[in-house]
């Protein structure tokens, strides 16, 4: 972070996970964290560090409208460093209190720092050209070249196109395609910091958030401390996630003895959650990941825990085939599309386009039906996505559905329910109560978590 002493440490940070995010498909809410750290920013410099890079990760569509016209050329002719560096002096000329001198100087020593002096000089011209308006008048500009109302929409909201169409047809499932514009505007909100209280091993703080019995907001400050203090029986978690990983355990009583899975346990948060609550209730607790850094991370989340997690590193499908009806309850956290966490998550809306949904899906479809196959009879599986995506949910759903007799689809609109410990408004579509629950940030303040919960009737050899 010592590259260039004229370059403020907290602008280094948000620039090299911008610049991470961009070259290496960086998970911007793992690295910020651990650059913070490493330059030692305090809790100022950390603030801002989060805004830029966040801020900018948020809105780079729109950013990229906007410096496509005040350079006269398409994003995809500008270097990539360099273009990121404009990003990220965009953002603070157009969306923040920076000055504007600073904004420009900073950037374009970013630019020379990695790039060279030839190419500051463009830089420097290109945000000077951006910071002589404001930024309702490069909006107003760059929704001139829209083609749609949804092409402006996606100017505006800064998500794209196909991503805003997903979302309208997701809520029009549920009759309430009116609070599309709530959705978009929650997305580009800063969540508030949740957290998550291992049941039986730390007790929950206040304030309590109003669904999930183990969770609370931060009562001020660097939250840090607190988790330090509990030594991880204390962490941070989306009440969604709690939500969902509840609902598995309290979607029949507990059995002494019952043996669960978490298929795709990374990163680990719900696994510790899950694992809490089955060494309460007398269950056992095995997790499996694929990807050996996040099988790490499943790890370091199970070992505040004062029992044994197993941690298994294979395919998940392969995984399943291996262990056939030999879970009670399996919770198949699938890889997905992320559109629920766009809050969290903000590059996610970027890193994935419509050509990547039939592959997802079919991964979900192999995992899901796997992870049925490793059910005992009688055993549940909590299928959860953290997108809203209508072929990612009830889609795959619908599917297993269709070819599976041994398989019956519980409510899981009750189950959270009886979880939550206030009235939780979970939509129906209006021709038809539905099964499955689906969580909204304008809504709930979660992750647009989606919950199934199937249960095995009987091995498909014996019908």
């Amino acid at each position: 972070m010592g590259r260039n002493r004229h370059i403020q440490p907290a602008r280094w940070v948000a620039y090299d996970v911008i610049r991470a995010v961009t070259e290496d498909d960086a998970y911007a809410n793992l690295l910020l964290p651990r650059l913070i750290a490493e330059a030692q920013l305090d809790s100022q410099d950390a603030a801002l560090a989060t805004e830029l890079a966040y801020g900018t990760l948020r809105r780079r569509g729109t950013y990229d409208a906007i410096i496509a016209a005040a350079a006269g050329r398409p994003v995809e002719d500008i270097d990539p460093a360099v273009l990121d560096a404009l990003r990220l002096g965009a953002h603070q000329l157009l969306a923040t209190r920076v000055a504007a001198h600073a904004a420009v100087n900073e950037s374009v020593n970013l630019v020379a720092a990695e790039v060279g002096r030839g190419a500051s000089g463009f830089a420097n011209a290109v945000l000077r050209r951006i910071s002589r308006d404001d930024a309702d008048t490069w909006q107003e500009r760059i929704e001139l070249s829209a083609r749609s109302d949804d092409e402006r929409l996606a100017l505006r909201t800064a998500h794209p196109v196909w991503v805003i169409r997903a979302l309208r047809r997701a809520l029009a499932a549920e009759g309430r395609t009116e609070e599309l514009d709530d959705l978009l505007q929650a997305d580009n909100a800063s969540p508030e910091v949740t957290l998550a209280a291992l049941p039986g091993l730390a007790e929950r703080g206040e304030p309590a958030r109003p669904y999930a019995p183990t969770a609370f907001g931060s009562p001020g400050g660097d939250p840090r401390m607190l988790i330090a203090e509990a030594e991880g029986t204390v962490r941070v978690q989306d009440e969604g996630s709690q939500l969902v990983a509840l609902a598995l355990a309290a979607a029949a009583p507990v059995r002494a003895g019952e043996r669960w899975l978490d298929l795709c346990a990374g990163p680990g948060g719900k696994t510790a959650l899950l694992a809490a609550v089955a060494h309460r209730e007398g269950a056992e607790l095995e997790a499996n990941e694929v990807v050996p850094t996040r099988a790490g991370l499943v790890r370091a989340a199970v070992r505040p825990l004062p029992i044994d997690v197993p941690v298994h590193e294979q395919d998940g499908r392969e995984f399943a085939a291996q262990h056939s009806a030999a879970f009670d309850r399996i919770l198949v956290d699938a890889p997905c599309t992320g559109l629920g966490a766009l809050r969290r998550r903000p590059e996610a809306r970027w890193r994935k386009s419509p050509a990547d949904v039939s592959e997802l899906v079919e991964l979900q479809t192999q995992l899901l039906t796997a992870a049925l196959d490793a059910l005992a009879p009688g055993g549940i599986v909590a299928y959860v996505t953290c997108s809203p995506h209508l072929a990612e949910t009830t889609g795959v759903v619908s599917e297993v559905l269709r070819v599976r007799e041994d398989v019956t689809q519980l409510d899981a609109q009750a189950v959270m329910a009886q979880v939550a410990t206030s009235p939780i408004d979970l939509a129906s579509p209006p021709d038809r109560p539905a099964l499955h629950a689906q969580l909204w940030p304008h809504r709930h303040g979660t992750d647009a978590m989606f919950l199934a919960l199937l249960q095995r009737t009987a091995r498909k050899d014996d019908q």
